[in-house]
């Protein structure tokens, strides 16, 4: 694994930041079923189908491949009813594996200009499992100011990593998904998401997409 160093532009845009809850559960963490398949249904296809707490389809992506993941120009993150939330585009040529993440509407032109963040890789090395996430944000003379706001520990391949603020509190977690009294641990394409109050759930789904790409 490698380090992942995250800069996100301050943005105006919330689309598909909270999933829809009850107010008195808001102070609540949200909790995800996450399968890497398609919620397309056929066979063998790649993708992702996040279900919430309730059962109900919160995010998914379709146009997505794990066996040409050299060849994919953009995936598109959209919520249960398959309304785009924002596209991924990875950067050619980039010796860092480099993804950069747009608004849907940015997405509609072939170089688009204003992008909400961008995912590489923070080191060329494969065997480390820590990663940084920093945010750039405009400082009082509108120039960009890149600040360390995210960490991550752990391998996302073995289902186990969290998400950690630069405070030391804790964001997310992911790990292995377990069903039945029994506790019977289910395969690598199913896994448990926490994602604590206050945070945006999309941009962390964002993060979970890269993850499994340049893992």
């Amino acid at each position: 694994m490698s380090k992942m160093q995250v800069q996100q532009k301050e943005s105006k845009s919330e689309a598909g930041s909270s999933i829809d809850k009850p107010e008195n559960d808001a102070d609540k963490p949200r909790i995800f079923t996450v399968w890497r398949k398609s919620s397309m249904g056929f066979q063998g296809t790649d993708g992702f189908s996040v279900y919430d707490d309730s059962g109900r389809l919160a995010f998914r992506v379709d146009n997505y491949s794990r066996r040409q993941r050299y060849l994919t120009k953009e995936i598109v993150l959209m919520d249960g009813d398959g309304k785009a939330l924002l596209c991924l585009r990875p950067r050619i040529l980039s010796m860092h594996d480099r993804w950069n993440a747009y608004e849907v509407e940015e997405c509609r032109h072939k170089q688009p200009n204003s992008k909400l963040f961008s995912i590489k890789r923070y080191s060329l090395l494969q065997n480390i499992d820590k990663k940084e996430v920093s945010i750039t944000k405009l400082a009082d003379n509108n120039k960009a100011k890149l600040v360390p706001s995210f960490r991550i520990e752990g391998c996302f391949e073995k289902g186990s990593c969290k998400i950690y603020s630069s405070e030391g509190e804790e964001v997310a977690e992911i790990s292995r998904k377990t069903t039945g009294e029994a506790s019977v641990l289910l395969g690598n394409d199913v896994f448990r998401l926490v994602i604590q109050p206050k945070f945006d759930c999309t941009q962390v789904m964002a993060f979970v997409i890269v993850m499994d790409r340049i893992r």
